[in-house]
């Protein structure tokens, strides 16, 4: 899907009340064509609501992230637990005894983890110290023995979008993806999700705002900044200045969506309006990670 479709396609989506109805539609889009990107704006155009947007733009993320991940399949990168999702925060442990690799641990808050899922899950070596631990990702299909899948309760926003809690006990697993697992997909995989899913539910946005009749003015910076999430797509996102750039397109997206809550307030009653204000915490998750991320980047251009 182009951005230009936005403006194009009927400004219609059809009711999608949980997971078994989304994800046959979300698996059609991605097997039309689209790149990632792509998916991230189809798949938030045709929502209903901002939590299948954000489960679009993640889902695009780990495929443009992994493109050998599978598309008849939920897939999920798994890193968070009790402690966190630091690498000293990473308890889960990965093995090799002979031909398979055994994985221990838990992970938590595991998005869209549900049966019939893939899950990219970040371990550390058994065999590596305590103070330095080395991180990999593996993939581990659900179903295998030794894999426990624990609903998690909804959350107060997008609570139609499922968590889980994984328990591997001698889960057996692939290979490690080459490479190092934290440094090589968990710190990329975060600038591409807060890339795809916000084009995600920026497509979404305007897929309503031409519902709802918003001014052109609003419509007209949102498909800039969408324009401007597409170039940073094609960059690398370990680069000081994609997280400069994608602080201000981020910047941008705040203030337009401090304004479409004007918008929303002008259809009080329309149930997506009250989703919308159900769902706005959304937007606040991870900020100051992301302020973070923006000051290292600076730090970063200035060693240069």
């Amino acid at each position: 899907m182009l951005v230009e479709d936005l403006l194009r396609r009927r400004a219609e989506a059809p009711a999608c009340d949980d997971v078994a109805a989304w994800w046959p539609r979300y698996r059609q889009i991605a097997g039309t064509g689209n790149d990632a990107f792509g998916c991230a704006l189809a798949g938030g155009f045709s929502a209903d609501r901002v939590g299948w947007a954000f489960a679009a733009g993640y889902q695009a993320a780990l495929h443009a992230l992994l493109p050998d991940a599978p598309t008849d399949r939920i897939c999920a990168l798994c890193v968070t637990e009790t402690e966190g999702n630091s690498p000293r925060a990473i308890r889960s442990t990965l093995r090799q005894e002979g031909d398979a690799w055994l994985l221990n641990g838990a992970k938590r808050w595991t998005t869209l983890g549900a049966d019939g899922a893939v899950f990219f899950v970040a371990a550390r070596l058994a065999t590596a110290p305590d103070e330095r631990p080395a991180i990999r990702i593996v993939r581990v299909s659900s179903g295998v023995p030794g894999l426990k899948i624990e609903s998690m309760p909804a959350t107060k926003f997008v609570p139609e979008v499922p968590h889980a809690q994984l328990r591997f006990e001698n889960a057996h697993a692939s290979a490690p993806l080459p490479g190092d697992g934290y440094d090589g997909y968990v710190k990329p995989f975060r600038t591409v999700e807060d890339i795809y899913v916000n084009a995600a539910i920026l497509a979404y946005l305007i897929r309503e705002a031409r519902r709802l009749d918003w001014p052109a003015h609003w419509m007209e910076r949102a498909v800039l900044l969408l324009i401007g999430l597409r170039a940073l797509s094609k960059m690398g996102p370990s680069s000081p200045a994609t997280h400069v750039g994608l602080a201000g397109a981020l910047s941008l997206g705040a203030s337009l969506t401090a304004e479409a809550d004007g918008h929303w307030d002008k259809a009080a009653g329309d149930p997506a309006a009250t989703r919308w204000k159900r769902d706005r915490a959304l937007f606040g998750v991870a900020a100051q990670a992301r302020a973070a991320r923006s000051v290292r980047a600076w730090q970063r251009i200035a060693e240069a």
